[in-house]
């Protein structure tokens, strides 16, 4: 049997993976619990190189899952938007990150989920955390060769795709406190206006199950006037909007659930410190693990 303690020391590693490859909490969650399986299923001294044969492991799963997964995707009801990811707000002082993770951001994994499954195992793993080439050949099974071009043409539409987004922390935090503020503190549609960019997007993922706009509302004084809308139906008493690290960036939990939903918001904020893209998951089932009760 394989070394438990061994297997701990690449959790976090492993789960870092799985989830920028499938975009799903759940599904990272299954792909390192069935990678523990395997791994505690091998004789001792099996694998030479530990975090090499987990990595190779969990990124076959998460590539067997994209693969199956695609088909349900592209019958997916409004826009798609990867399960966000929390932290508690980072704190403020010279410790704290002056950068933003840009690997794991709802802007970046949405674009992920346009390449092939093998163009987004590749990028992942090579481009994000360094693997060579060979192991990544051997966890799709496909050869160097073609694995290295998988990872160049992926390369080039998330050069092409990624919307371009401020990388200072405190200015992304600036922008959503303002924001947060135009929504929650009854200001004017002039006080959302000077933080949006004029061709920001807002998407929002329903999945069909509940009520969310099923095509992206583009432009400030649209999206403006849609957050207006929510913000109308702010009480402190039945909604709290609650700072939060979303997707390695400040963003907003929406926690409503005395009127029967919640929701976390993602922001993308570029270099002028103005927002360019707002993404509101208020599916339920990208929600479940989520404990609303403890943020």
């Amino acid at each position: 049997m394989a070394d438990q303690a061994e297997f701990e020391q690449h959790r976090r590693h492993l789960h870092a993976v799985a989830y920028r490859i499938t975009g799903s909490v759940v599904d990272a969650d299954d792909a390192v619990q069935d990678a523990w399986l395997r791994w505690n299923a091998l004789a001792d001294g099996t694998a030479d190189n530990p975090r090499a044969y987990l990595t190779t492991t969990v990124s076959r799963l998460c590539y067997d899952q994209l693969t199956s997964a695609r088909a349900r995707r592209e019958r997916y009801v409004g826009p798609w938007l990867p399960e966000p990811l929390l932290a508690a707000p980072a704190a403020d002082g010279p410790e704290e990150r002056a950068t933003l993770d840009e690997s794991v951001s709802t802007a970046m994994l949405t674009v992920l989920e346009s390449l092939t499954p093998a163009e987004r195992v590749a990028f992942v793993l090579h481009d994000v955390f360094g693997v060579p080439f060979p192991e990544i050949a051997e966890a799709l099974d496909k050869s160097p060769a073609s694995v290295r071009q998988s990872a160049s043409q992926a390369r080039k539409h998330v050069r092409d795709a990624k919307p371009r987004r401020s990388v200072a922390r405190a200015e992304h935090r600036r922008a959503v406190e303002t924001f947060l503020a135009a929504v929650t503190g009854g200001g004017g549609i002039d006080d959302l206006l000077s933080v949006l960019d004029p061709q920001v997007v807002w998407r929002s993922d329903g999945g069909g199950i509940v009520s969310a706009a099923r095509r992206p509302i583009v432009g400030a004084a649209k999206v403006a006037a849609f957050a207006q809308g929510i913000a109308r139906f702010f009480d402190p008493s039945t909604m709290r909007l609650i700072p939060y690290e979303v997707n390695g960036a400040p963003g907003l939990v929406m926690d409503a659930r005395p009127i029967g939903y919640g929701g976390v918001l993602s922001f993308t904020v570029g270099e002028d410190g103005l927002i360019t893209g707002i993404d509101l998951v208020v599916n339920p089932e990208k929600l479940g693990h989520l404990d609303f009760d403890v943020l």
